[in-house]
């Protein structure tokens, strides 16, 4: 028994049977609409041959697959770009703080980080115990600044004066270190926020356009598989037609005794 080849593929235009094809009123939309727009003629009861199907279900997840990479590659150069910007640079500020200082500047660090110490006061407390002590007492006969100690209040005031403006020349780097503090700081959360940003963006990108598309061609493969499957068991019907089919010409006489056993 000769199978019936009526079809026409819209693709190829040879002619095939009805069990080798599909039309195009049974594929998903995105095929459909592939097929219809590389092919003028195409119809929702046009034919295609499974050949041809297979062709362009590879050429359109090809395409997916290229898009998505492509996405991904300019995705990685943009990231790339931000990351090799030299506007966001971190400065050692050991090496651009302490590596500019003056001798000066050295010795008020100094000045102020002993003055602001317990060592200055206990020192200070016993120059002062000390003085007061020798001009009241006359120890060893001497009495240079008697009370109510006039030399010291002017030494004391020589002190704070001469100690104040090298405390305030140490806060002035203090200030300076904290101004580099923010612009590094700055600069950090810059980086910080493009790198997010365009990570952000490929999660997005993974989410609304890579798991869709990977769930289409999941679809696709899930679609063939079924084909392929009504396929085999097309095969197999044909098969066990033909077998029975060639018992039935190798027995006549028996199909016959058969029949007159019936009646």
């Amino acid at each position: 028994m000769s199978i019936e080849k009526n079809k026409i593929c819209v693709i190829c235009g040879q002619h095939f049977s009805a069990s080798e094809g599909l039309f195009l009123r049974d594929l998903n939309d995105r095929l459909k609409q592939q097929i219809m727009a590389e092919t003028d003629f195409a119809k929702n009861s046009s034919f295609i041959c499974l050949k041809d199907l297979q062709h362009v279900r590879i050429k359109n997840m090809q395409a997916v697959i290229d898009q998505d990479l492509d996405v991904d590659q300019r995705m990685n150069s943009e990231l790339q770009k931000e990351l090799s910007k030299d506007t966001y640079v971190i400065r050692n500020l050991n090496e651009t703080v302490n590596g500019q200082l003056t001798r000066g500047q050295k010795m008020a660090d100094a000045v102020a980080k002993f003055g602001g110490s317990w060592g200055f006061i206990i020192t200070f407390c016993i120059v002062l115990v000390v003085w007061m002590t020798v001009n009241v007492v006359h120890l060893f006969g001497i009495n240079f600044d008697p009370y109510p100690f006039i030399l010291l209040n002017l030494f004391l005031s020589c002190v704070a004066a001469i100690q104040a403006p090298i405390i305030m020349m140490s806060q002035n780097r203090s200030a300076q270190r904290d101004r580099f503090d923010a612009e590094n700081d700055y600069r950090t959360n810059t980086k910080s926020e493009m790198e997010i940003r365009i990570l952000h963006k490929k999660i997005d990108q993974m989410n609304e356009v890579q798991w869709p598309h990977i769930l289409d061609i999941e679809k696709l493969q899930i679609e063939v598989m079924g084909e392929i499957e009504n396929e085999i068991q097309t095969l197999r019907t044909e098969q066990e037609r033909l077998k029975e089919g060639s018992r039935n010409t190798r027995h006549p006489s028996r199909n016959r005794g058969h029949n007159r056993d019936r009646y």
